[in-house]
């Protein structure tokens, strides 16, 4: 039987805050941070050999793996075991999609996110189940509780702070851009190290929302989003892919299935053979 020392114990910590410290400094505006979010530990083993130094794990494909819907409908237990196994299967840096938190605590949060291993998380400023916007005051506090929670465990932690506005606010393009900023403002203020636009896809607005946030901004990329060469000339840090990789891995294997079902290669044109 092997028995943890304090030295073990040491060098895990020290371990785990390299990596965050590392994440973080990844968040370069004009040189984003690129992060194809993962679902399972073959996936995220995927993305560690093409040469990716993060892997960022996606709530909505996990969900979807594990037999649920998006929204929080995943027992947080599942979630955070995923978030391990993923974890375990690479030497990388994970950031974790934490949707709203699960109903956790922030020093429960930040307590079972260390013991998954994970370096830094997600958090989004709207209800999963109803889509309506929390208060930003709310919202800021209560990632200054995480951040505090985390400074008090001893644990080092990257905040990407996601804002809804452009999903489940309301008002004009001018009037969402402007709500964005002032939550994004008031979220790095209250110590999250990113900001996540959710959505907001056209260039003008993201170049607004990287001058006016006055720190790291993360994009979501879908079609219609600019390019990642044009996304760093406006700044951007980080750009994330969501459920994206995953809804077109499912596509692909459809079209596969497809073709056995009507008695053709599924090794087609297009369809190479593994």
């Amino acid at each position: 039987m092997t028995t943890s020392t304090s030295e073990d114990t040491g060098g895990t910590a020290s371990t785990a805050r390299g990596r965050a410290s590392a994440l973080r400094a990844l968040h370069v505006p004009g040189r984003p941070l690129v992060v194809p979010n993962v679902w399972d530990a073959a996936s995220a083993r995927a993305v560690e050999a093409a040469g990716f130094p993060v892997i960022a794990t996606g709530s909505a494909a996990i969900a979807s793996v594990l037999g649920y819907e998006d929204g929080e409908e995943t027992p947080v237990g599942e979630m955070l075991a995923a978030i391990a196994r993923i974890g375990r299967s690479v030497g990388l840096p994970v950031t974790a999609d934490m949707e709203r938190g699960y109903g956790l605590e922030p020093a429960e949060l930040v307590e079972r996110l260390a013991a998954a291993g994970a370096s830094g998380c997600n958090l989004e400023d709207s209800d999963p189940r109803t889509g309506a916007m929390a208060d930003a005051g709310e919202q800021a506090a209560y990632l200054g509780a995480v951040r505090a929670a985390a400074t008090a465990a001893g644990v080092d932690l990257v905040i990407n702070a996601r804002v809804d506005t452009y999903i489940h606010g309301t008002g004009s393009a001018e009037e969402r851009l402007a709500e964005s900023v002032r939550r994004g403002r008031r979220y790095l203020e209250a110590g999250a190290d990113c900001v996540y636009p959710i959505f907001a896809a056209e260039a003008g607005a993201v170049r607004a929302l990287v001058e006016g946030i006055g720190g790291p901004v993360n994009v979501l990329f879908r079609p219609g989003t600019p390019s990642l060469g044009e996304l760093a000339d406006l700044g951007v840090a980080r750009v994330s892919f969501g459920h994206g990789l995953h809804e077109a891995v499912r596509a692909y294997a459809a079209r596969m299935l497809a073709a056995i079902r009507d008695g053709e290669s599924p090794y087609s044109p297009g369809l190479p053979a593994p």
